[in-house]
């Protein structure tokens, strides 16, 4: 579904050159649910930004689909962000002056395709993911819950390739999290939905079937989750306070 080879991405300011992803390999499967986490700075949302189509990357390849993101023209990358992407961000983004439903639809809407089909299924996905009582509700009328529930069904209704999430539950409490982190995974099962989710929130990440941890551009190590979501969450813990006892040692040595 998703393939990531040999990924290089640095950012030049002024006559300096600094380099931020170096080499990063991973794919992601149909029907998997991948977190990325890592320190900040290690590269995470570059990352994301990359795939998502927004900045160019310096060497590599990346593959959504079947179909390489390099080279292709403006056109062409916004064509695959509206039909093989959905996107959920931390800030929602949804539409102050359209309705839950209306805002569920814009992918539709931006093609000028919204069918019977389209309704029906912006209607489906309320009601798989516990949203129906607020599709004619503004987003200022609902809770941060809510407007990220709509926000993945908003991601779902163009049938997308891979849904890239990128803090999805930064901006919640500890029940709301648990309730978006868990309407994913009704995606995955329900739709057999490819989720790649950046997240800083071992909780958040300890749902997933595997969690890639980077570190200084690189890629420190890949956990998968063969047990309770609980032994999960605590081996997250101790690889993250690894990483962070390594750092601490190196500045020593330094």
């Amino acid at each position: 579904m998703l393939y990531v080879n040999d990924l290089h991405k640095s950012y030049e300011v002024g006559k300096n050159k600094y380099p931020v992803l170096k080499g990063v390999d991973f794919h992601v499967a149909q029907g998997e649910f991948v977190a990325v986490m890592g320190p900040s700075g290690s590269g995470k949302t570059t990352l994301l930004n990359c795939i998502s189509c927004y900045i160019p990357f310096d060497k590599g390849s990346i593959t959504v689909g079947g179909v390489k993101l390099a080279g292709q023209n403006e056109e062409m990358l916004a064509e695959i962000r509206n039909t093989k992407l959905g996107f959920v961000f931390q800030d929602f983004m949804l539409l102050d002056g359209l309705t839950i439903r209306e805002n569920i639809l814009i992918p539709r809407i931006i093609q000028g395709e919204v069918s019977s089909e389209a309704e029906k299924l912006a209607d489906e996905l309320a009601s798989m993911f516990g949203i129906s009582h607020i599709l004619n509700k503004y987003p200022a009328e609902i809770s941060g819950g809510e407007k990220q529930r709509a926000a993945v069904a908003r991601s779902l209704i163009n049938n997308p390739l891979i849904i890239l999430a990128d803090e999805p539950t930064g901006n919640l409490d500890s029940k709301a999290s648990r309730t978006v982190i868990e309407t994913f995974g009704n995606a995955k099962t329900k739709m057999n939905a490819t989720i790649f989710m950046v997240t800083h929130d071992s909780f958040a990440a300890s749902f997933c079937d595997r969690v890639i941890l980077l570190k200084d551009g690189s890629i420190y190590r890949q956990l998968e989750k063969n047990g309770e979501r609980g032994a999960f969450q605590d081996e997250l813990l101790d690889v993250i306070k690894e990483m962070s006892m390594n750092d601490r040692e190196n500045s020593l040595k330094l």
